[in-house]
């Protein structure tokens, strides 16, 4: 373990550690941030006393990702829930906004090193060691994941980054490096298996070990991991971030059960219905939306913050001896579709699609006929066979029913050849929309 002391302490001690954490974060809100001073007031809060501990903070609102949008202006480019002085400010890291202007996210000091080591926490809980080389993937450039890759500098490991989109470079640098570990999203670790299968390179006999997959739900896909590993020949652990909240927030141990809570310390977790926003109890099993609280940060601390993060949370203790939470990410609620009052994931499509391999290639599109979340059936999903393989219509008809009985909606099939469906070297785009 990277932090032995902090990641095996009891959950009910770190619980009321963190409390008196918070309220000193709620006194710093509301004497420092503009958003939050004016935001809790109109909600009936004008002090720190009168919002009170952890074991009340689901009295407060919630704060949207486009509330902090709707703050920015020409005068304030960052938003208005920034609480430092800019001189104070060592980073300022970028994600793509969806008119195509970026949201800043402004980190002191303090906040970049809470940040990596909170990844150093999350990625060290995979197995990976001092001394070992580790290939990454992801441009690290202007956006959040460079303060993830920070940490394995402060594992001591040897970090090659190559970026995102030059395969041939990476799998050099696997071939004449010989990393023991590589980092990318599952869906590049996936066309990385067909690229090196169709070139006749051997993955499995290269020297990675260890595959650990961010960036996108699906690493934890027990028929996509299972699929993965074979390729592989290698050990898939997967690791979570929230940009606005911080990077590698959740990693998972070589137990692959739920990802552990690397942040703990620096953010409180609360599981909500996606609908209601009600609180669910945080215990084995349960499933629902992310929300997210920052304990200890200066820049631009966020307050119940909307993750959009559906997952699945395990609270009982880990055979690693790690004692935080455990998530897994089924999807995003707002990549979710309804139909006739059932919620359907697209990972979740990918994740049944997946049980019929060798037939399919695993790669799927989901093409909804109406806007927005409401769907009416059949839900057109798309299947790419394997390859060598002919379209036939009761494997359809299999894979139908297959998401009747598990999901509990009805789809129309549409299987094609392989190839069909375009790769990604980053992220796939599971619906079209």
């Amino acid at each position: 373990m990277f932090d032995p002391e902090v990641e095996t302490n009891p959950w009910r001690d770190q619980v009321r550690q963190d409390d008196a954490q918070y309220r000193r974060q709620v006194g710093y809100l509301l004497a420092h941030s503009a958003f939050y001073h004016s935001k809790l007031k109109q909600a009936g809060f004008a002090t720190a006393e009168e919002i009170g501990g952890l074991d009340s903070i689901e009295k407060l609102p919630f704060t949207e990702k486009d509330e902090i949008r709707a703050s920015c202006s020409e005068n304030h480019p960052i938003g208005t829930h920034l609480a430092v002085r800019r001189e104070e400010i060592v980073r300022i890291f970028s994600t793509s906004g969806t008119t195509g202007t970026p949201s800043y996210i402004p980190l002191t000091a303090q906040d970049l090193e809470n940040w990596v080591v909170t990844s150093a926490r999350s990625y060290s809980a995979s197995g990976i060691s001092p001394g070992e080389a580790i290939v990454s993937t992801y441009n690290a450039g202007p956006f959040v994941a460079g303060a993830a890759l920070g940490a394995f500098d402060r594992l001591g490991m040897t970090h090659i980054p190559v970026g995102t989109g030059n395969t041939e470079r990476l799998i050099t640098a696997i071939r004449l490096l010989k990393p023991a570990a590589v980092v990318m999203t599952p869906s590049y670790a996936a066309y990385l298996a067909e690229w090196a299968e169709e070139r006749r390179f051997d993955l499995k006999g290269s020297s990675v070990k260890r595959v650990l997959v961010a960036g996108e739900p699906g690493g934890g896909e027990p028929a996509l991991r299972a699929r993965l590993e074979e390729a592989w020949r290698a050990k898939v652990t997967e690791a979570m971030g929230i940009g606005d909240i911080g990077v590698s927030l959740w990693g998972e141990c070589e137990e692959q059960c739920g990802m552990h809570l690397g942040g703990r310390g620096f953010v409180h977790p609360e599981l909500v219905d996606p609908e209601s926003g009600a609180p669910i109890a945080m215990e084995d099993g349960a499933r629902g939306e992310l929300v997210l609280t920052h304990l200890r940060h200066q820049a631009a601390p966020l307050l119940r913050f909307r993750t959009r993060d559906h997952v699945q949370v395990w609270s009982s203790p880990c055979r690693c001896g790690r004692t935080a939470p455990r998530v897994r990410c089924i999807g995003r609620t707002d990549d979710m579709l309804l139909v006739r009052g059932v919620n359907v994931f697209p990972s979740a499509i990918r994740e049944v699609v997946n049980q019929f391999m060798p037939e399919v290639s695993g790669m799927i599109l989901v093409k909804p006929q109406d806007p927005g979340v409401r769907q009416e059936p059949p839900v057109p999903v798309v299947v790419e066979l394997a390859k060598d393989s002919a379209a036939d219509p009761e494997l359809a008809a299999r894979i139908q029913k297959r998401f009747r009985d598990m999901l509990v909606f009805t789809a129309q099939v549409d299987l094609v050849p392989w190839g069909t469906l375009q790769r990604s070297e980053y992220k796939s785009k599971l619906v079209q929309r």
